[in-house]
């Protein structure tokens, strides 16, 4: 990844300026430094960088793709939470903002309303700014839409303000703005986005920043959730058609430029420059100094501990396992062409499954190593592994297989935030809500093209043919499971659809212990394991045993959390807001 904000902590330690906080911390626009900054292009484009920096997501298992931390609540893994629990209180969900703190979500406002003042107030030609400031209002419509999806209208705030509470006591406080106010301002500021920023940049160092294709997606995926049943559980058809416009517009921006599904599956996290699959990025970098230093965590922290210097999060449930179909496209049991067992769960799977799941006996090249094999079994009660899978997988899927174990931690991995094939699927999703299905079958199946799935006599790649509206949603959820496994969209897919107590709840997340059998078993087969026929050494050396990850509760997601409580801490800072109906208050999150 070669764009400029990834070497920003360098010009934030510099002495050139007071440093990037500094700067952008100032209120008084008519300071010396400010007026010279802002009319200064590159000085105004390092402290965009800065924003770039702040806002930009990380991956999943290394920091957690939001403040909260949410997205690896689902199925797909073990993580236990006082969410699963069913007991959550109400200062949990704390990422509202109750003082000047510029890691919440109105800290970063603020800095971007700080900027989009201070570039107006400069003197830099109109085409500049436009360019600029654009790209700031991406981001606080990216903050925005993290708070509206948490707790519904919040207020709006789009000036520069000391604080979102006391401080703030002399504007009165601020109330919360609707639910529907701040989709109608997110709106705004990615339309903004849109029509002053590039369908492409012409650098190559300017790979990653915001394109008209970025906010277009971005603004797909907003409207996606303000049809879904979250925000609209009386499947109103205006939401629906504003999400399918919305999406279609993303898709014509993005191919019109040059965007399209990757070839490989698996391999599009590792083309940077030009790859057509990623729509919305944030960009790493293999740096070992503190200064240049923007390294991707996910990649330590997910492979094997053996295999770097962290290892072992996002292990895939058997849950995860199970749910991705045979090569047919159709789901396990249902297949006529075929068979499955518990026994050999890895056979003639989705394409997918290989390239996302690691399991025991997997060939999964690490460390430059291409012919490396994972060993997760157990012999007499103890792990083959220096340290073992609680679940007996991991996920492989955006692992680099060619780095050495010692440069794991400075994996410079770009993260996806947004990949084509969202957009491909948002707009299938939001299709179906306006009732054009074939448009539906079309993205579905381009998906399940690229996946490897066979197409079958009937062209569908395992898709039930003539499905209802309702099927054809659920075919749409069951899809972005399996497509994007472990890039935390899961959570917020149920969420959205209010299908959290009907996947998870009174259950018990699932893993595999492999243990090999005391009889039977080659004495070489440790050193020989390599070379032994998968089939042979599941069918004649391995047995499975399935635990419960979950040991201490059924999961109890409750009503209330499709809309977090407001803090009380907020509260009590700002008496003008008003707390969720589902929480006590008066608030009506739908409205």
């Amino acid at each position: 990844m070669k764009l400029s904000y990834k070497f920003l902590v360098a010009f934030c330690s510099s002495l050139a300026l007071t440093g990037c906080m500094e700067v952008l911390d100032k209120t008084d626009l008519s300071s010396t430094s400010g007026a010279l900054i802002f009319k200064d292009s590159t000085l105004t484009q390092m402290n965009l960088d800065y924003i770039y920096d702040q806002n930009l997501p990380v991956p999943i298992g290394s920091l957690g793709p939001e403040p909260t931390g949410l997205s690896g609540l689902s199925d797909e893994s073990y993580a236990d939470s006082k969410l699963l629990q069913g007991s959550l209180l109400i200062n949990e969900i704390g990422d509202f903002g109750t003082k000047l703190d510029a890691t919440n979500n109105y800290g970063k406002i603020r800095v971007i309303n700080t900027f989009l003042s201070d570039v107006n107030a400069g003197t830099l030609p109109q085409f500049t700014k436009n360019k600029l400031r654009a790209q700031a209002q991406f981001f606080r419509a990216w903050r925005y839409f993290d708070l509206v999806r948490l707790y519904g209208g919040v207020p709006l705030v789009l000036s520069p303000l000391a604080a979102v509470g006391v401080e703030a006591k002399q504007l009165d406080f601020l109330p919360r703005n609707t639910t529907a106010e701040c989709f109608a301002q997110i709106v705004s500021d990615l339309d903004s986005t849109i029509a002053s920023v590039p369908g492409r940049w012409a650098a190559s160092s300017d790979w990653g920043r915001i394109t008209k294709g970025t906010a277009a997606a971005l603004k797909g995926r907003v409207l996606l959730y303000a049809a879904s049943p979250q925000f609209n559980p009386s499947d109103d058809q205006a939401k629906w058609q504003a999400s399918y416009n919305a999406n279609k517009q993303a898709y014509d921006v993005l191919t019109a430029n040059g965007f399209g599904l990757h070839a490989s599956f698996d391999q599009l996290w590792f083309q940077e420059v030009n790859n057509p699959e990623a729509v919305f990025i944030t960009g790493y970098n293999t740096a070992t100094g503190d200064q240049l230093r923007k390294n991707n965590g996910y990649d330590n922290s997910t492979r094997p501990s053996y295999a770097g210097t962290a290892g072992g999060s996002n292990q895939p449930s058997w849950e995860m396992v199970k749910a991705f179909p045979m090569l047919d496209g159709k789901k396990v049991g249902e297949s006529t062409k075929y068979t499955y067992t518990d026994q050999l769960f890895y056979k003639n799977r989705d394409p997918r499954f290989d390239k996302t799941i690691a399991y025991n006996g997997a060939t999964w090249p690490l460390n430059g190593n291409t012919a490396n094999k994972v060993w997760t079994y157990f012999v007499g009660g103890k792990t083959v592994e220096s340290k073992a899978s609680n679940t007996g997988f991991y996920t492989r899927k955006a692992i680099n297989p060619s780095v050495s174990a010692g440069d794991v931690q400075y994996s410079g991995t770009d993260w996806i935030e947004i990949r084509f094939a969202e957009v491909l699927l948002n707009l299938a999703e939001s299709a179906v809500g306006i009732n054009q299905l074939d448009e539906a079958y079309t993205q579905l199946k381009a998906i399940r093209k690229r996946a490897g799935i066979e197409a079958g006599t009937d062209g569908l790649y395992g898709l039930q043919a003539n499905m209802s509206r309702a099927e054809l949603f659920d075919a749409i959820l069951y899809e972005r499971q399996l497509e994007f496994a472990f890039e935390g969209k899961r959570f917020w897919d149920l969420r959205r659809w209010k299908l959290i107590e009907k996947t998870l709840n009174g259950k018990r997340r699932t893993g595999v212990t492999i243990n090999l059998k005391t009889t039977g078993v080659p004495a070489d087969f440790a050193t020989t394991r390599d070379n032994v026929s998968l089939d042979k050494a599941y069918t004649d050396y391995f047995t499975l045993a399935f635990k419960q990850l979950d040991t201490k509760y059924d999961i109890a997601w409750k009503p209330e959390y499709y809309f977090f409580a407001i803090p009380q801490t907020a509260i009590d800072n700002n008496p003008k807001l008003i707390q969720n109906n589902t929480w006590g208050g008066a608030f009506d999150p739908l409205k």
